[in-house]
């Protein structure tokens, strides 16, 4: 295996590579990194993986797998990448259908489809693409879209669930059932808590404090690598009020023998705590019984169809439900931005609550129309 090599900077200052050198750092010795250098272990590399989303390391991954594919197809290079290969993918996913919405992917996937491809670059110690024309390409396929007032011109998001929508979701449960009693627990307290679907599956009862107040509940928001601590509050309505809904969730699972591990447990329909789950005779699922981030979520879309609530439901509901509602009764960004696990001058949740600014702070408010 080569080493690396020193060389040494001219003694006054000179053009090296195409570099301007001068006087003070003349003389130095520059190290040329090797093929060694360079190496990440597979330990490593698995660390750097379990640093993102893994809904976003799914995502990311299906997107480099189609985008190595259609390199195969056109006989072009994945990694690095040129410029004019990239434009001619974007290209690619403005025209071509997927099978299952049988059509173009939307500018909002295009995008993230880009970062996938663009990011892979880094981790393998390339530069990113020059993606110019790609997003040449793209901004002509957004034009085209809102022309043509197609829905896929704006970015899609999930219904806010405000209160009155989570009092209807939460009308038609049975609350004497531990699936009942659990999945109000998780709709209000993802609610008060702001979060994300992830984030809510991933609470156990050690983050769970009672308090004066109601209950202390510290969140990891793993997206900016932060605790909060959120404090839940009694509500006005008995059957929205969060410190009553977890109150009966951890007696319930206290009646079952559980005093520790996750909060959110998964629930057969025969009302059965944390059943074993298998597939192919082999265990699958978590051993605790901890439910998925996508099991959380269905319960929501779930909860939204019984109350034939209309909009697109989604995990997601419910964090945008709260910067909606919190912002509607006139608390400051800030406040709900740190409540909820945002940075500061998020663009996501500005857009959560213009749903209310773009109302309320109107120019044409009091201008004598």
């Amino acid at each position: 295996m080569s080493e690396a090599r020193l060389l040494a900077v001219p003694a006054a200052a000179d053009v090296v590579d195409g570099e301007l050198v001068d006087d003070e750092t003349a003389g130095a010795e520059v190290v040329v990194h090797t093929d060694r250098d360079r190496h990440l272990s597979p330990e490593t590399v698995a660390a750097i993986e379990a640093s993102v989303a893994d809904s976003t390391r799914r995502a990311y991954g299906a997107d480099r797998e189609a985008f190595t594919a259609w390199c195969a197809t056109e006989g072009r290079a994945t990694v690095p990448a040129s410029a004019e290969t990239m434009a001619e993918w974007v290209r690619h996913l403005t025209v071509t259908s997927r099978p299952r919405t049988n059509r173009p992917a939307g500018p909002s996937t295009i995008e993230r489809a880009m970062s996938a491809v663009t990011t892979w670059h880094l981790e393998q110690g390339h530069p990113k693409p020059n993606m110019r024309g790609a997003r040449a390409v793209l901004n002509a396929y957004r034009d085209r879209l809102a022309e043509e007032k197609a829905e896929a011109a704006q970015a899609r998001q999930a219904t806010a669930a405000l209160p009155p929508q989570i009092r209807a979701m939460l009308a038609g449960t049975d609350r004497t059932t531990l699936a009942g009693q659990r999945n109000a627990a998780l709709v209000l307290i993802g609610f008060a808590t702001a979060a994300r679907v992830s984030e809510l599956v991933a609470l156990d009862f050690a983050d769970v404090a009672e308090a004066e107040h109601g209950y202390d509940v510290t969140v990891y928001r793993k997206k900016v690598r932060k605790h909060t601590t959120n404090a839940i509050l009694y509500g006005t309505d008995p059957a929205t009020c969060p410190v009553r809904a977890l109150r009966t969730h951890l007696a319930a699972l206290a009646g079952a023998g559980r005093a520790d591990g996750p909060l959110f447990l998964r629930v057969d329909r025969w009302d059965r705590l944390a059943p074993p789950l298998t597939r192919g005779g082999r265990p699958i699922g978590d051993p605790a019984g901890r439910m998925t981030a996508e099991a959380a979520a269905e319960v929501i879309e779930r909860l939204a169809d019984a109350a034939d609530l209309s909009g697109d439901w989604s995990g997601h509901s419910l964090r945008r439900g709260f910067a909606t509602a919190a912002r509607a009764a006139g608390h400051d960004p800030l406040e709900i931005a740190r409540a909820g696990g945002w940075v500061d001058g998020s663009r996501v949740l500005a857009r959560y609550m213009d749903d209310v600014d773009r109302v309320k702070n109107s120019p044409l408010v009091g201008i004598g129309l």
